[in-house]
């Protein structure tokens, strides 16, 4: 039964963000890279990281959407639906709010509910981190990956004066 409604999901999202790249991202470019070149970058840089990421799911970049995949980095957010699902909450609690976002949770919620604890786990470790939802990755490629994730995942920490 699960499987069916993953299909489910999978066939909503393939046709939604199709519409959501159309309309709500005609401003943005993608990205001037290919997976290919991701993986020439300096070993421990976003780059290469998201270079190897490609490589191991055997994904390709998706125009206009290669931000996306940095948030499965930078998180630790897996690559399964229920997983998808959890980062979306992770980028509500990061303070993301768009319609695809609400859709994507609202659509999750009531098809995959057996894993809510989960998603509310993950609305509560997107609060705790640096909002980043918005930040221009494509700039951020030559970074140290480590640093940037740790960056990321340290909400803004106590300065004693």
């Amino acid at each position: 039964m699960k499987k069916i409604r993953v299909q489910f999901l999978l066939f909503v999202y393939d046709k939604t963000q199709k519409i959501y790249r159309k309309y709500f991202k005609k401003k943005k470019r993608q990205w001037q890279f290919t997976e290919k070149q991701l993986l020439e970058f300096q070993e421990d840089s976003l780059g290469r990281m998201l270079g190897e990421f490609y490589k191991k799911h055997g994904f390709t970049m998706i125009p206009k959407m290669e931000d996306h995949d940095v948030h499965h980095l930078i998180t630790g957010c897996g690559t399964n639906f229920e997983d998808e699902i959890a980062m979306q909450f992770l980028l509500l609690g990061n303070g993301k709010l768009n319609a695809h976002l609400l859709a994507a949770i609202v659509l999750g919620t009531l098809i995959l509910p057996e894993y809510m604890k989960i998603y509310l786990e993950a609305y509560k470790k997107g609060q705790n981190m640096r909002p980043f939802y918005h930040w221009d990755f494509e700039a951020l490629l030559w970074q140290n990956f480590e640093n940037l994730r740790d960056f990321v995942q340290q909400k803004n920490p106590t300065v004693l004066y």
